[in-house]
């Protein structure tokens, strides 16, 4: 792999990859069972070695200059109560580095993985097997603790010591064309357990630039194995989509569960997926990110280089939302870059909008917004899609809206305080200590998000503009000038600042593929009017007004046309 890895350390049951912060623990070479065999197992042991080396507290220290096996015998002397061989070091510094030694453990991401087919452990197990991991790393270090202070703890912390997730992984027999035959022997996740709220941290916060196309298949630069790839089958609206990723992106391959449906064996076995990621390749051309079309097996494929810049979620997700719409361009759908919301009124009235806008329009907040200035006007409000659905047509050739994630990928700032702390014990939250720090929340059921959903409203955010309210178009090709010119003033969500545009406010798949998307937005627009479905844009004022009151008072506008209406 790429000299990002070098400092990574192996054994046969444990990974540890500092550059990444993450570790991967396999329950199928070795299960730690007690505190002694953690104790002596030789990933405990490369964990000291690589705590010793790298720990600031370690390095200056008194225990600075023992190696990772005299630490290793003063913890055993401690838990023995073998006073001679620890007494000569200084208890409170020995603590001390049992303190900093535990929370450098926990700051990594540690995921555990069982192999189905290697193991008799029915899948109802695997959490127990996972509880019981976490219950001896826990219990080893209060054993430590607890004897060198001489005295019992009156508050304990059950906290995720041991790992942060765990993943039933197995193989499947798909549908696999000659040139692909380098995947089959990477397992699927299957089954995965969060242990939430989760803090996931990575090296780059900021996605940058869009998606090229290149011309030849990123498959012929795949050469991972068994070991170092796993794939998360994900359902991506209608789409299969095959996810494969290196383990030191187990950050971004556990969050997708939040974000996408994990596909069953039933929808792999025997299956050819409709795109393929492959996330983490060595070498990519000019070392960013690309996508493929191969017509002869009509698959869309995707390539993310391994650097610390695609850490950032944002290139996963965003990646996998790219080549879905390429394939829906293909499928005459409209990809809509927006949020879709259906509102239940206290009048008896529902109606689904669409909110439509590029990366920090104020989609979500104007949704927020509406329901600040509501009071007990709205009973629910009901998410469909939080960044990326579809526009289609039926074989009656009415128009439908349908969605792609099950989750919703927001950013910290754009939630109000009681919306992030009521989802905290279901959230995965990406350094959120940091400017642009994201929660990815799951929001609806599969089932109900690939549904064919009717459209009440679409409204453009505008944030660019100085007025205030909202504003129906006229006619369609005034509507139509609006939605494609993609216009918005960029807040630094991702690499552009001030005033941008984007081809239909969509980067991922109609800029791509302009001249085949254009033919549907006409045909969509044209069907919308005939319809009189309301189209305009609500002014959010997001780049001008770091209040939100002018939003507040758009949303009002918006609530007394929805329900008056």
């Amino acid at each position: 792999m790429s000299e990002l890895s070098s400092k990574a350390i192996e054994s046969n049951a444990f990974y540890i990859n500092p550059d990444r912060s993450v570790a991967v623990i396999n329950y199928n070479e070795e299960y730690i069972q007690d505190v002694f065999q953690l104790i002596n197992s030789q990933g405990f042991y490369n964990l000291v070695h690589l705590y010793l080396d790298e720990s600031q507290l370690a390095i200056t220290n008194k225990v600075e200059g023992l190696d990772a096996k005299t630490y290793i015998s003063i913890l055993k002397a401690i838990l023995i109560d073998d006073k001679d061989n620890y007494e000569k070091y200084d208890n409170e510094q020995i603590l001390k580095s049992i303190e900093d030694f535990y929370s450098y453990y926990r700051s990594y991401f540690r995921v555990s993985l069982i192999n189905k087919h290697d193991s008799a452990i029915a899948k109802s197990d695997f959490m127990n097997i996972d509880n019981h991991f976490n219950e001896v790393v826990i219990h080893l270090y209060r054993a430590i603790e607890e004897k060198l202070q001489g005295f019992t703890n009156r508050t304990y912390r059950q906290v995720n010591a041991g790992t942060n997730a765990c993943v039933l992984t197995q193989t499947i027999k798909w549908d696999t064309p000659q040139k692909y035959q380098s995947l089959e022997s990477i397992r699927f996740l299957d089954t995965l357990m969060l242990r939430p709220p989760m803090m996931m941290h990575t090296k780059s916060n900021k996605r940058e630039g869009t998606f090229s196309e290149v011309f030849d298949n990123p498959i012929e630069k795949f050469d991972g194995t068994q070991k170092d790839w796993y794939c998360f089958p994900a359902k991506i609206g209608e789409s299969l989509t095959f996810i494969y990723f290196h383990r030191d992106y187990f950050v971004s391959g556990i969050a997708l569960a939040n974000l996408f449906e994990v596909a069953d064996r039933e929808s792999i076995a025997g299956q050819k997926p409709d795109e393929i990621l492959l996330f983490g390749l060595n070498k990519t051309e000019g070392d960013v990110s690309h996508y493929y079309h191969d017509e002869a097996n009509n698959i869309w494929i995707g390539e993310v280089p391994y650097n610390d810049k695609t850490t950032y979620f944002g290139y996963m997700k965003k990646m996998c939302l790219t080549l879905h719409n390429l394939h829906m361009i293909y499928e005459n759908h409209l990809p809509i870059h927006g949020s879709m919301v259906k509102i239940s009124f206290s009048n008896g009235k529902t109606k689904s909008v669409v909110f439509f806008g590029d990366s920090g329009a104020g989609k979500s907040e104007s949704i927020e917004a509406l329901q600040e200035v509501a009071d007990d006007k709205i009973i629910n409000i009901e998410t469909i899609f939080d960044d990326m659905g579809s526009f289609a047509f039926d074989e009656k050739g009415n128009v439908y809206a349908q969605g792609t994630e099950t989750g919703a990928f927001v950013r910290l700032d754009d939630l109000s305080s009681s919306v992030a702390f009521n989802n905290m014990d279901r959230g995965i939250y990406l350094n959120p200590e940091l400017k642009n720090a994201r929660v990815i929340l799951p929001a609806n059921t599969y089932k109900h998000v690939v549904e064919h959903h009717s459209i009440d409203m679409w409204v453009y955010a505008n944030n660019y503009d100085a007025e205030i309210g909202l504003h129906q178009f006229p006619d369609e090709e005034k509507a139509k000038a609006t939605f494609i010119s993609g216009k918005r003033k960029a807040l630094g969500t991702t690499d552009e600042i001030g005033m941008s545009t984007t081809f239909f406010a969509n980067p991922f798949g109609p800029v791509q593929e302009e001249e085949r998307t254009r033919p549907i937005i006409d045909k969509v627009f044209n069907k919308l009017y005939q319809d009189k479905v309301y189209v305009g844009e609500i002014y959010t004022h997001l780049g001008y007004d770091k209040s939100k009151d002018s939003l507040h008072e758009s949303a009002k506008e918006l609530l007394n046309e929805l329900m008056n209406n």
